[in-house]
């Protein structure tokens, strides 16, 4: 398959990462930012458990630092506002008081806007690059570091409500999935939740491989998973109640004005794991199609504490 240059490839580069047409971007900038991540990638995925977050760390700090524009521009044509975007991660939630915690905040959107609803939240990420300076100064809301994986080392067994994560556990390690489950499990208290969203892989790559049609991620998107996968790494974690979350797309809810509540059900995950797997047989192409016929394209899962 011929990737993309020019025009075309800046088109694609700026739909990828919701950044308007206005932004400056040039095919000279996405081919630094496909070399540098493909780069930094492998370096990640060549670490061991005793020096990957040090690695982890310096790549992204690395990438954010030499790709400025990343900050400047993503979501610059997200023009969704944030009691859309969320209202289905505030449904599940309920109302305040808990304790959340939030693994890999980028630029605290989510988190900031949960504090303002008034739960009280910790951010985290793994670089200062991304780090507290994008927290807004709202009550109710701390910042600290983290590696993603070893909560336990940063955060008190059973310290909070709900832990949640967004576009985040295809950036670790396939190696640290299961102790990453692990770890959050440990920090949650009794019958706390752990919400979290992800690329779904038959919808991928979700990262920079996309953009040049790639069937499958060689960027920072270290592994994009399936409902199964999850599933089964989640059990292995401890995990016991495990739930899809059916919803409706934000674009969509914002375009017809009509907003349905999220349907959290083990039922729907059922069907999720059986219809993928028989999507899995198709080629990538018809797949990718297929796929918009039953899911949105991001997998939205709750694991509850028992």
């Amino acid at each position: 398959m011929k990737e993309p240059r020019g025009q075309e490839l800046i088109d694609r580069y700026k739909k990828n990462y919701h950044m308007s047409a206005e932004d400056d971007i040039t095919e000279e900038m996405i081919l630094k930012h496909w070399n540098l991540e493909k780069t930094l990638t492998s370096e990640i995925l060549k670490s061991n458990s005793e020096n990957r977050w040090e690695i982890t760390d310096r790549c992204y700090t690395t990438l954010y630092r030499e790709l400025w524009w990343l900050n400047k521009f993503t979501n610059s044509n997200n023009n969704i506002s944030p009691s859309i975007k969320y209202k289905n991660i505030i449904e599940i939630l309920g109302y305040p008081p808990k304790k959340i915690y939030e693994i890999g905040s980028g630029k605290a959107e989510l988190i900031t806007y949960l504090a303002s609803c008034g739960f009280e939240c910790k951010a985290t990420e793994i670089t200062r690059e991304r780090g507290g300076k994008y927290a807004s100064e709202v009550p109710n809301l701390s910042w600290g570091i983290s590696d993603g994986i070893h909560l336990n080392k940063f955060e008190k067994s059973g310290s909070y409500d709900v832990v949640i994560s967004d576009q985040v556990i295809e950036h670790l390690h396939p190696d640290d999935i299961i102790e990453h489950f692990k770890n959050v499990n440990s920090i949650l208290s009794s019958e706390g939740k752990y919400i979290f969203i992800t690329p779904h892989k038959h919808m991928g790559p979700a990262d920079i491989s996309r953009v040049f049609k790639c069937e499958k991620p060689f960027g920072m998107h270290l592994k994009e998973y399936t409902y199964k996968e999850l599933k089964n790494s989640l059990e292995k974690a401890g995990f016991k109640d495990i739930y899809g979350v059916f919803h409706i797309p934000n674009t969509l809810t914002q375009l017809t004005g009509v907003y349905i509540k999220p349907k959290v059900s083990s039922i729907y995950l059922t069907y999720s794991c059986a219809v993928e797997q028989l999507i899995s047989l198709l080629p990538y192409k018809t797949r990718r199609k297929a796929m918009i016929f039953f899911f949105v394209p991001d997998i939205f899962m709750i694991a509850q504490k028992k």
